[in-house]
């Protein structure tokens, strides 16, 4: 019984040997500039230590910026902000030395106004054509 316990801990303590550690962090944004009144995903992958990708949350890192809040991996501005651009600071918690700022603009111009009847808009379109 001793023997089987030790051996089992043995084995399991070997595993933690292996385990993929993160040993870069990149910044991923899906626009070029962060939106008014909004959430605003901050996509932060990981290069891991056996050459693969993973996505990273707030679980992972710590997020900082010097406007607006962060909800988990959301940068939420407010509808008026009193700033061009912000700077954010993403940690990886498990090694603090991992760290990335960077600045995001914030989008100064209104969204121009969808089409009325998008339908008719596609049939026009595709009538040009």
């Amino acid at each position: 019984m001793k023997r089987t316990f030790f051996l089992l801990f043995f084995a399991s303590s070997l595993s933690g040997l292996y385990a993929q550690r993160v040993t870069e962090i990149y910044v991923h944004l899906y626009t070029d500039s962060l939106k008014k009144g909004t959430y605003n995903y901050i996509n932060i992958d990981g290069k891991m230590s056996d050459g693969s990708w993973k996505p990273l949350t707030s679980k992972e890192l710590t997020f900082t910026t010097d406007y607006g809040k962060f909800e988990g991996n959301s940068l939420v501005l407010p509808d008026h902000p009193a700033v061009k651009k912000v700077t954010v600071t993403a940690t990886l918690k498990a090694d603090t030395a991992l760290s990335k700022t960077f600045q995001i603009g914030i989008k100064q111009l209104p969204d121009p106004p969808l089409p009325e009847n998008t339908q008719e808009a596609y049939r026009s379109r595709t009538r040009k054509q």
